[in-house]
């Protein structure tokens, strides 16, 4: 785990694995704005930052754009680092959510706000976008529709934490609003540096994202596949497992998942704990009335999901998954490009879009 100091982990009043559960205890416990049209153009790659012509961040037909949406250029006066440094006070400040901190939901609110993005969402043959392309770049789910998806319940807590911060900073978008809260809290929970791009458009509610496109976390290697895969989100098993290991935050709730229970013993520390228990530990299905979810053997208080125990049975992803139980620097390594990837999926940034590197609350005292 990434070195926090004393100052910062007290404040939110963890249980670390660190601090309650010394190594050999571990070890014996787990051994578009109609921003597309429907004229047809090639998609010749996935990131193409390189036409700085953006039109304002409106789309320009003809080109042969690689993205679904174009993003703005901020504006050079807009300090994007105080609206970091907000949102990372409050979490420090406001510590009456799950085991003392919002981290792990505001990443959760991140990550599904940018899962719904979809490469051929309803485009004609030779177009691969259309409307609704989904993703991170209109903030949409602050809609009824997609912020009510049953995939969605309980980010509502996420959004009204971050509400404030739109009213404080109105030049910054929801979609660069709910982005950034993630990366604030990877960051700041002692996980890896996230460059972040500003520059996402607000959409309208037109602009919604259908239901159905994020994951289950009640199936498996299939359908993780169908939904991360090539032709939907464009991400490889390598990064698909990469970015399953942000389960080593929070926990579930059974009111929102119908699962329940933290996957770790320290659910507001950003390690590699997630693949550690998932290989080495042994797990046996709950015994309880409730959704199937899996249990380890050890202290039956840590729960993983089927699709969870996906990884480590399909052979494919349970080599990426062994590799970053052994070895946390590829972990932030590999998360921190899926996690920019996955944040930045359909949007296309002009090439002299500044890219951010904040510096922690923490860093910036030193």
């Amino acid at each position: 785990m990434s070195a926090i100091n004393f100052r910062f982990a007290n404040s939110f009043r963890n249980f670390s694995s660190r601090s309650f559960y010394s190594k050999k205890t571990i070890f014996s416990l787990v051994s578009a704005v109609s921003a597309t049209t429907g004229a047809a153009y090639t998609y010749e790659r996935y990131f193409n930052s390189t036409n700085g012509d953006n039109g304002g961040g409106k789309f320009i037909p003809g080109k042969k754009y690689a993205a679904a949406f174009l993003a703005a250029i901020p504006d050079k006066n807009k300090d994007y680092q105080e609206v970091y440094n907000a949102i990372a006070q409050k979490l420090v400040d406001q510590d009456d959510y799950d085991d003392g901190s919002y981290g792990p939901v505001l990443v959760r609110l991140a990550w599904h706000q940018s899962g719904t993005f979809r490469k051929h969402p309803s485009g004609p043959k030779g177009c691969p976008y259309s409307e609704n392309a989904g993703g991170s770049f209109g903030g949409t789910m602050r809609y009824e529709y997609e912020g009510s998806n049953p995939a969605n319940n309980g980010l509502d807590v996420a959004r009204k934490f971050l509400e404030e911060f739109k009213q404080k900073y109105p030049y910054i978008s929801y979609g660069d609003l709910y982005t950034l809260g993630g990366v604030v809290s990877v960051q700041e929970l002692g996980g890896p540096k996230i460059p972040w791009r500003a520059g996402r458009k607000d959409l309208t509610e037109k602009d919604q994202a259908p239901n159905g496109r994020l994951p289950d976390g009640a199936k498996g290697a299939d359908h993780i596949r169908e939904l991360f895969g090539p032709h939907a989100m464009g991400f490889n098993d390598q990064e698909i497992t990469a970015l399953i290991g942000a389960h080593c935050l929070g926990r579930c709730h059974v009111k929102n998942s119908g699962f329940d229970g933290p996957w770790t013993f320290s659910p507001t520390f950003f390690t590699n704990d997630f693949y550690k228990l998932l290989m080495d530990g042994d797990w046996h299905i709950r015994e309880w009335n409730g959704s199937r979810q899996f249990e380890d053997d050890a202290t039956k208080s840590l729960m993983m999901l089927p699709a969870d125990m996906a990884i480590k049975t399909d052979p494919k992803f349970a080599k990426y998954a062994r590799k970053y139980a052994d070895d946390q620097d590829l972990f932030f390594k590999d998360f921190t490009a899926a996690f920019v990837k996955l944040l930045e999926l359909g949007i296309e940034f002009p090439k002299n879009s500044k890219t951010f590197n904040f510096k922690t609350l923490d860093e910036q005292e030193q």
